[in-house]
């Protein structure tokens, strides 16, 4: 990412390189060659299947179209459709061709240059795609390796799983409002599981008062649960007395709600056994276990930053990582008329919310971390408001990771208060 400028992206564009534009399909991709000028190599699009047959015989058409117009180099272009093209840019990138990639806005806008026409087939995308990469309107994709890979998965993997479990809560809950809504008086969170070993033996109110108060103990006694007893007993009890609960299809809500608390603790166990593995990867990469030192930041949040981010020897300074996450500050203004700032929003999605989710995180548990929350919303001289403050710390906390990764330092909380630039009016100020 350090020659990442558009400039650098034309000049890699010669009279020696072969152009690719390749329109991705699930099981069926075209492409068509070009010169750096825009002159077709290709009389029509060459089709190929998505399997290893058709990945070699498009290497032995680029091959063929390389030595029949004395071309050196291939740089092959593509939008990044899904998850269709991982295997077909592995495959380019083993033999020696990188791909790189095209906005897929940038095609649509630019499908009718043309012919004005917003026509779109698969004659016409590969020409679009191979017309933005000579220009130097792509980007260059990371494809992470070894450890950062697996990082990567597993850290998708945890995503994937806490959705899942955040569904089914949502329905253990929604069951409760239906057959059992004073469940909620008694116990705060719907997973308890002194509440939850009740519920597996008598999961409606009438089976609850079946159950009585000495049926109940005996439950929590038996699993050796603690700081539960007679008086919560007989809470539960009375409870299912006042229920106003639903007593229609009780025996379908009786599995229902088996089959729920059965999905919960299958998606619940793993996702700790993912978390191990992500706590085992995170620990193999250098200084990685520095950053939890920073109180406020979590195992999720430093796996969730180098999963997304990957090696991060590869940016040559921290704005890079900010435009990676979207926190890139943009500005809308022109002649006399100044726009407000805003960020981006341009990148890793995900990347972005982690690190507004441990913003917050910092500034309720971390004290120099609350100190700059309350520096940048109180300060004299164009102060932000509180999710903007949110924003820039987001930005600091980039910079600091960034710092403590690659240059091998430890946090230190001094250092990093007194790299605050403050305007000598706040300082009279305060």
């Amino acid at each position: 990412m350090k020659f990442n400028t558009q400039n650098k992206k034309i000049e890699a564009i010669t009279e020696t390189t072969l152009v690719l534009g390749i329109d991705v399909g699930s099981d069926t991709h075209f492409a068509r060659a070009f010169d750096f000028r825009g002159i077709e190599y290709s009389k029509k699009p060459f089709k190929f299947t998505n399997d290893e047959a058709g990945f070699i015989d498009f290497a032995e058409w680029i091959q063929n179209l390389k030595e029949l117009h004395g071309k050196e180099r291939v740089v092959p272009g593509m939008e990044p459709t899904g998850h269709y093209w991982f295997n077909l840019g592995k495959f380019l990138q083993e033999n020696g061709m990188k791909p790189v990639l095209v906005n897929p806005h940038h095609v649509k806008k630019s499908k009718e240059l043309d012919d004005n026409n917003p026509t779109k087939n698969d004659r016409k995308d590969p020409k679009v795609i191979a017309g933005l990469v000579r220009e130097g309107r792509y980007m260059i994709p990371y494809l992470p390796e070894g450890v950062y890979a697996e990082l990567r998965t597993a850290s998708n993997l945890r995503f994937q799983l806490q959705s899942e479990l955040t569904r089914i809560q949502n329905r253990i809950c929604r069951w409760f409002s239906i057959y059992f809504p004073e469940y909620r008086t008694v116990y705060g969170k719907p997973d308890a599981v002194s509440g939850m070993l009740i519920l597996k033996e008598a999961p409606l109110p009438e089976d609850i008062m079946t159950l009585g108060v000495d049926g109940i103990n005996q439950i929590w006694r038996n699993a050796k649960i603690r700081a539960v007893g007679i008086k919560r007993a007989q809470t539960l009890i009375t409870a299912a007395e006042h229920s106003i609960g639903c007593k229609e299809g009780v025996v379908t809500a009786r599995l229902e709600i088996k089959m729920l608390f059965e999905d919960y603790e299958s998606k619940k166990a793993r996702l700790q056994e993912v978390m191990t593995l992500i706590e085992d990867l995170v620990m193999q990469i250098p200084m990685a276990g520095k950053l939890l030192d920073i109180k406020g930041v979590g195992m999720k949040t430093v796996s969730g930053f180098l999963a997304e981010v990957g090696d991060i020897s590869r940016f040559s300074s921290p704005k890079e990582l900010q435009k990676l996450a979207g926190l890139a500050v943009v500005e809308n203004s022109s002649g006399k008329h100044k726009g407000k700032t805003t960020i981006s929003r341009r990148g890793r999605k995900r990347l972005r919310y982690l690190l507004f989710e441990v913003a917050m995180s910092l500034v309720a548990k971390n004290k120099e971390f609350r100190d700059l929350h309350g520096y940048y919303t109180t300060r004299s001289c164009n102060p932000l408001r509180k999710m903007q403050s949110l924003m820039a710390i987001s930005a600091k906390l980039i910079r600091v990771f960034y710092a403590m990764l690659t240059k091998g330092v430890t946090y230190d909380a001094s250092k990093m208060v007194n790299d605050i630039k403050r305007p000598a009016e706040y300082m009279l100020a305060a």
